[in-house]
């Protein structure tokens, strides 16, 4: 396979966990957990693409690349393309932009979705998995995908899509039979793709959703599509959430150090 790198955007100012990044979990900050579960599925680099010193400052001696980014980017694709500049990246390598707070994000899947850029040929990639709960399927914070038959995205949206109308009319309270996906926020980029796809207009379908992978599909672009290998654990947006990450790492390092 060829090489990739990831790239990390990592914000100070999170509006529900401010100083996210460096929230320790086992007494590390959370955003060093992100980039070793990076290393541990073989980027050749990683990068964190920050507009705070003191991120950069807590990565020293860890072999992690910092990029200082601006403080007024829109989102973290804008910010990943600063840092793409910054680091001078050719057109065609592959970075896998690997968000800041999940620092579980299992090592397969973080390959799985640069494999799949190389593999597609198409611009982006991303990942999904099934959804298996009628919960899961309703709540608008799960962003559901439909796939073309060759794996590339028809559309992403937080209603239930494709829309069981026959089941949903008769009861809407059961999982009705079927598959349906949920999207999973990573994505594998061509540099060019990434450069191209953050100088791209806001569209209406995205300012709909609030989903901006909608922006490259309303501009014509494809998007492929797997499937997940593993199961990506929940991202850390709370205190709460912190509380159990830091849960799910002693009770892992407890397995470890039994067997």
């Amino acid at each position: 396979m060829q090489d990739f790198l990831v790239a990390i955007p990592a914000r100070f100012a999170a509006s529900r966990l401010p100083g996210k990044p460096l929230r320790l979990i086992g007494g590390e900050p959370m955003v060093l957990h992100v980039a070793k579960r990076a290393l541990a599925a073989g980027a050749r680099a990683v990068w964190v693409a920050t507009d705070d010193a003191r991120i950069a400052e807590a990565l020293q001696s860890s072999g992690v690349h910092v990029a200082m980014t601006s403080p007024d980017h829109a989102s973290g694709t804008d910010r990943l393309a600063e840092c793409a500049r910054i680091a001078g990246w050719p057109d065609d390598a592959i970075v896998v932009n690997l968000q800041g707070d999940e620092p579980f994000a299992p090592a397969d899947g973080i390959a799985c979705v640069a494999r799949t850029v190389v593999d597609s040929g198409a611009g982006i990639a991303t990942l999904a998995t099934p959804i298996a709960d009628i919960e899961s399927l309703l709540d608008s914070n799960v962003v559901k995908v439909v796939r073309a038959s060759q794996g590339d995205a028809l559309y992403f949206s937080r209603a239930p899509i494709p829309y069981p109308r026959d089941a949903f009319a008769h009861d809407r309270s059961v999982m009705p039979q079927g598959q349906w996906l949920r999207h999973i926020g990573i994505y594998g980029y061509r540099v060019s793709s990434l450069r191209a796809f953050a100088a791209l207009p806001v569209g209406a379908l995205e300012r709909t959703e609030s989903l901006e992978q909608l922006r490259a599909l309303e501009a014509g672009w494809r998007i492929a599509v797997a499937l997940a290998p593993s199961v990506f654990p929940p991202g850390v947006d709370t205190a709460e959430d912190l509380a159990r990450a830091e849960r799910i790492f002693m009770e892992q390092n407890s397995r470890s150090a039994c067997g």
